[in-house]
């Protein structure tokens, strides 16, 4: 039976600290209402699948909140987030997964069959990504640990994915690419997401 582990990588909503682009648009509080909706779609999403979920914390790990049920981690310390998504994944794989999705709590257009297809996907290919419509990508999953792919990485910039692919290619990998889809950066994606 095969391991299948999915990573969801949080913040608390906490003011200031949580969709700060947003939040210079229309303000904290709103901005805080925004990720909370981000969550409970997070969770709503994960809740069916039948794979290992395991929540991890960007700063400090709540015992009470709509993650109740899942496993729950910190992140590590690094800022950078390329080091905290390849500690994650070590830690996945040190657990015996066979198969490692991670996924953040940014995206409303993201389904429970996004993240099936992309387990899916790994029986075929090395490497399954989801490219986000900003450049960068929503899902990123793999079959063994691939530390290039968290390594002089753009985080946060347009060519994040393309060099995240190109790497993958030069590496010798097979990889398979979900569809493109919006992450909720500003206050314009939120609005848009949601008048669909």
């Amino acid at each position: 039976m095969t391991q299948n582990h999915l990573i969801i990588f949080v913040k608390n909503p906490v003011a200031g600290q949580v969709k700060t682009r947003i939040a210079r648009t229309v303000g904290d509080e709103t901005a805080v209402a925004v990720y909370q909706e981000l969550l409970r779609h997070t969770q709503a999403i994960t809740q069916p699948l039948p794979d290992r979920r395991i929540v991890y914390y960007g700063d400090f790990i709540n015992s009470d909140d709509g993650w109740n049920g899942y496993e729950k981690q910190r992140q590590c310390s690094p800022a950078d987030l390329g080091e905290r998504m390849l500690d994650a994944f070590r830690r996945e794989f040190a657990a015996e997964a066979d198969h490692v999705v991670i996924i953040g709590s940014d995206c409303l257009a993201l389904t429970t069959e996004h993240i099936r297809m992309a387990f899916d996907a790994l029986a075929q290919a090395d490497i399954v990504i989801g490219p986000a419509t900003d450049g960068g990508y929503y899902l990123l999953g793999m079959t063994q640990l691939h530390s290039f792919l968290f390594e002089n990485m753009p985080w946060s910039q347009p060519e994040l994915f393309q060099l995240t692919e190109l790497a993958i290619l030069q590496n010798g990998l097979t990889v398979e690419i979900l569809e493109t889809l919006t992450d909720i950066d500003e206050w314009a994606d939120y609005q848009q997401a949601t008048q669909q």
